[in-house]
């Protein structure tokens, strides 16, 4: 460039986060004792995920992902500090990761977390009311109590504990409204059961092609200087006022789309 046009600019440099370094140091903040050698595990389980697993639109290796992880691991520490450590962060990795690989890269995600973890068995999470509750739905329904469903809305439960916002994508019927129906039917069931942990569920269906962009979150009239509430900022407002302990599930219930995606962040 130009020294006139150069003097305009401001210079700034750029570099790649130390992804291994980070999560040592936010594994030592969540109280683990050995971090060191976990956070290299760590790296190399998610190099090796990005390079040999199928490209998919949603898989996400990013830091955004490490940092779910590692958060849901200082959950488990602090509910159970007498659990090995390797076992927690693998347990962390599997749980935040599985829901979303498709099945012909779960072979191989297993094997790479053999091959790290050697000697590691995760213990299985035993959700026996929820999953009985989900059955009984199923079948309530007219529908099949096929495993693969059941062990997808028990996954959706606990993607939807450790994130504020969860995406269900797949083909066409290919069960995702079954799974987040049967499941918000079960734990209303459950509440019902006076069953500790559980709570009633509102959903709230929303379709965001239905509308236009400016009538679906809302817009500022340069005319009149004023703000119009869309659809989902008014239900948002209706929710957040809502103090009943229900669980109230805002549904975007349609195909993705770039223009109102983005603006959920």
């Amino acid at each position: 460039l130009p020294e006139n046009l150069k003097a305009l600019l401001r210079p700034m440099s750029m570099m790649a986060p130390d992804i291994s370094l980070i999560i040592e140091i936010m594994l030592y903040a969540e109280g683990f004792t050995t971090s060191k050698s976990l956070a290299k595990k760590m790296t190399t389980l998610y190099h090796l995920m990005m390079q040999q697993l199928s490209k998919q639109d949603h898989y996400d290796f990013g830091l955004r992902s490490v940092k779910s992880v590692l958060n849901q691991a200082g959950a488990l520490k602090r509910s159970d500090p007498e659990m090995a450590e390797d076992v927690i962060l693998l347990r962390s990795i599997r749980d935040m990761n599985a829901p979303k690989f498709i099945a012909q890269d779960m072979p191989l995600f297993n094997a790479l977390m053999s091959d790290l973890f050697p000697g590691t068995d995760v213990p299985t999470v035993d959700y026996g009311k929820l999953q009985e509750a989900i059955e009984e739905e199923l079948a309530e329904r007219g529908l099949q109590v096929v495993p693969a469903v059941v062990f997808k809305c028990i996954q959706t439960y606990e993607s939807k504990l450790t994130r504020h916002g969860n995406m269900l994508v797949g083909p066409s019927l290919g069960g995702k409204s079954t799974v987040w129906n049967v499941l918000a039917a079960a734990m209303s069931r459950l509440r019902k059961a006076e069953v500790e942990g559980f709570q009633a569920v509102r959903p709230i269906v929303i379709n965001p092609k239905a509308v236009p962009y400016a009538n679906l979150y809302g817009e500022y009239d340069l005319q009149t200087f004023e703000w119009t509430d869309g659809v989902l900022a008014k239900v948002m407002r209706d929710v957040c006022s809502d103090e009943r302990p229900d669980e109230k599930w805002l549904l975007m219930d349609g195909p993705v789309d770039t223009l109102w995606i983005e603006s959920m962040n």
